[in-house]
């Protein structure tokens, strides 16, 4: 509805009074409910964000590994979720999220790239536009439908010179000798940086804001390192206890970094172009 709050939003979709309204950022409020039950209320301005973000948030929660927030409505420009209480990570908590998170990935996914049930195949990473086209064979899908859509958009807005272009591209072309073994698609939060994970009042990690999709499994530990997350040494110990990784997994860090590396050049410029020439350089280099 034009002119509709949060507020307003919160208590149409839930069909309960709104007691208080307080604002976290332009598109992010704390809607306080009848009785006392906090929710979050997003808007997403772009077509099919808040559908796409709805159903990864069920997807996810449908595995019954990791702790997301309850969907408690939506329509096309608002979303209603439980609020998570704020909390401070511990080690003993962190082991046990890699340990969630490892049983997320098993839980599996029909195909590369295939979106959560019922959502759309046009969903976004952050504010980019991410296509969910599937796929079977994860280097091929990777390139074409991760890699580089976000290399072509940064040439041409002039973030990647189009001289530097040839470095990500060969790494594509060499992405069946560098993937290491196959693997069957995983259940992605797909975009797992330290902002997405939040730690409750008891220490326990809970997921927001996923980009969810089918994809490699160390494409989420990669971008965990990408930004850092606390006691991440721990997080990788539980999850390796649960399904331990391949063999070589931390020399592919930087390549599943490229994707999110290349999203951030696309939103938010040249530093982080460069720190994607800097990851495919070092791949080249094995």
């Amino acid at each position: 509805m034009t002119g509709e709050g949060p507020g307003a939003a919160a208590g149409r979709l839930t069909g309960r009074p709104v007691t208080g309204e307080r604002a976290m950022s332009g598109a992010l409020a704390e809607v306080t409910l009848d009785g006392g039950q906090v929710v979050m209320v997003k808007r997403g301005d772009d077509p099919g964000a808040v559908e796409a973000e709805a159903a990864g948030l069920r997807w996810l929660a449908d595995s019954g590994t990791v702790r997301v927030p309850a969907v408690h409505g939506h329509d096309p420009r608002w979303l209603v979720t439980g609020r998570v209480p704020s909390g401070r990570p511990g080690a003993g908590a962190a082991v046990r999220f890699g340990r969630e998170l490892a049983a997320l990935h098993a839980s599996g996914a029909p195909a590369f790239g295939a979106p959560p049930p019922g959502g759309p195949k046009d969903a976004y990473i952050g504010l980019a536009p991410m296509r969910n086209v599937t796929g079977e064979d994860w280097p091929r899908w990777y390139a074409e439908h991760r890699v580089l859509p976000y290399l072509r958009r940064a040439v041409d807005d002039g973030t990647v010179r189009a001289s530097e272009a040839p470095a990500i591209e060969r790494v594509c072309e060499r992405l069946p000798d560098l993937a290491g073994p196959a693997e069957p698609p995983a259940r992605l939060h797909g975009d797992l940086w330290n902002g997405n994970v939040l730690w409750d009042a008891d220490g326990r990690a809970w997921l927001i804001d996923p980009a969810a999709h089918g994809g490699h499994r160390e494409t989420d530990l990669a971008m965990l390192h990408l930004f850092g997350c606390p006691h991440l040494d721990r997080v990788l110990e539980g999850y390796q206890e649960a399904a331990p990784l391949a063999d070589g997994w931390a020399d592919r860090i930087g390549l599943h970094q490229l994707f999110p590396l290349l999203v951030h050049a696309v939103l938010f410029g040249r530093g982080y172009a460069e720190q994607a020439l800097a990851a495919a350089r070092a791949a080249s280099a094995r």
